[in-house]
């Protein structure tokens, strides 16, 4: 079975999206900085700030401060967090490979049972049969990550970005990180992980050609047949945020030309599906043991019905995700660089930060941009930075020990907006950006905390 992830976590990061056996998704929105302003056509000289208007600047007077930390609920800039997806396998072209620790637990989990089960038909074995167990175990989940890899490659194949692949809890997760362009695509993008699942079962079944099914690796292969069917029978199931779910969708979409009908008619089909798992698992199970009910005991229906209140929850849960994360991603477009750009004004490095906040405030600006003699932008003073600079001590603190020098990633377009926005600033993790007009003109600073409350603000007007 697949497990539930993110984006959305995005790293709110972006607003990202994730494949894989029972999945929510997670774009996670990004990073902006302070603004900085100049009148058109000219550059200004440090002595001379000048400013232009922005609609994020601040009242004439208003002090510049920041406390660096992003809106709260909203797209978080993060760095990368490597050490918490869990242990890093390795890359398929790019793509990291992630296991989560909590994948130890169930592949323990897994031994076990499976190890009772061999103790059952082969009592002989002795203790290789744990050994055996976790060989199946670790094949499993080297199953799930073919399924994985499926999507991960179509995703590629169609310029979708993929964040990382992890394999954990109830199986694997791959986080796309871009919505797919069309119905048929997301339809074929979904579609791959289930059939990939059903070739590894038909290829396991034809391994049990060539084996006794009563001696081990009979058994084996045909533990590996069986959960491989259950995989993509499993995640074919119609209903976010199963693959079934996507590929429902994509028919909605294409039906409906609205993206957004299909994601709605998705998410509520997988809180049907989920009642249905919670109510009919149990049902079925204890359906099937009609002919051993001797065998049967409280442990076992206790364990079905928490097996079924658990996959209920992920599959309730993930539409739900699903359904904000199509609703945070109709808002998107309004997340416009040039719309959310501070004023800022030029200043060179020595000028005593006093100085330089006593100049934003008379222009009414809210950043602060390190100038070179010729007027040219060389680093933007951070919000923080100034922060923890006590007010007694600001006419001897020059900006340029407070500023970080700029690179290209943190020079950001005026008209970027949107999807495309976020993964600019998602690129090169900062608090503060310079925003740039085609031209290459400077139009001010974008701050990562303004991004964060336009996008909560955007969400909680939608949710009203």
């Amino acid at each position: 079975m697949k497990s539930a992830a993110r984006d959305g976590e995005r790293d709110c990061g972006g607003a990202g999206r994730e494949r894989g056996m029972v999945k929510p998704y997670g774009p996670s929105p990004t990073h902006p900085r302070p603004t900085a302003e100049y009148h058109r056509g000219r550059r200004p000289g440090p002595s001379a700030p000048t400013v232009r208007p922005g609609r994020a600047g601040l009242r004439r007077g208003e002090p510049v401060t920041d406390t660096d930390q992003p809106a709260s609920g909203g797209p978080r800039a993060r760095r990368p967090e490597e050490g918490r997806q869990g242990i890093l396998m390795g890359r398929v072209r790019g793509v990291p490979i992630y296991v989560g620790f909590s994948w130890f637990l169930v592949a323990a989990l897994i031994t076990w049972f499976f190890g009772s089960q061999l103790e059952r038909l082969f009592p002989d074995l002795g203790a290789v049969r744990y050994l055996l167990s976790l060989f199946f175990a670790v094949a499993f989940y080297g199953s799930v990550l073919i399924h994985e890899l499926a999507h991960t490659v179509a995703a590629l194949r169609f310029g979708l970005p993929v964040r990382r692949i992890r394999l954990q809890f109830l199986g694997g997760v791959s986080e796309i990180e871009r919505e797919s362009p069309t119905p048929g695509r997301e339809f074929w993008l979904a579609f791959v992980g289930p059939l990939l699942s059903l070739v590894l079962a038909g290829i396991f079944a034809l391994g049990l050609l060539a084996v006794d099914a009563g001696t081990v690796p009979g058994v084996l292969l045909a533990a590996l047949m069986l959960s491989n069917l259950i995989v993509a029978v499993f995640n074919l199931l119609p209903g976010l945020p199963l693959d079934g779910g996507r590929m429902l969708r994509a028919v909605v979409w294409k039906l409906s030309g609205r993206p957004m009908t299909g994601t709605v008619a998705a998410a509520w089909s997988g809180r049907a599906l989920a009642i249905v798992v919670l109510v009919g698992f149990p049902l079925a199970t204890h359906a099937g043991g009609l002919a051993e009910r001797e065998s049967m005991t409280g442990v076992d229906s206790v364990m079905d019905g928490l097996l079924a209140a658990v996959l209920a929850a992920v599959i309730w849960t993930g539409a739900g995700n699903g359904l904000r994360m199509a609703r945070l991603r109709e808002h998107l477009p309004a997340l416009s660089a040039r719309a959310l750009t501070r004023r800022a004004v030029p200043a060179p490095p020595e000028l005593p930060l006093s100085e330089a906040l006593r100049r934003a405030n008379d222009a009414g600006a809210r950043a602060l941009v390190v100038v070179e003699p010729d007027g040219t932008p060389s680093a933007l003073v951070r919000e923080a930075g100034i922060a923890e600079v006590p007010e007694h001590r600001r006419p001897w603190v020059p900006i340029g020990t407070l500023a970080r020098e700029l690179t290209d990633g943190m020079r950001v377009p005026a008209d970027l907006g949107g999807e495309e926005l976020l993964d600019h600033l998602r690129a090169v993790p900062a608090t503060e950006y310079l925003v740039v007009e085609p031209t290459g003109e400077i139009y001010g600073v974008l701050s990562t905390a303004d991004v964060e409350h336009a996008f909560v603000s955007a969400m909680t007007r939608r949710g009203r």
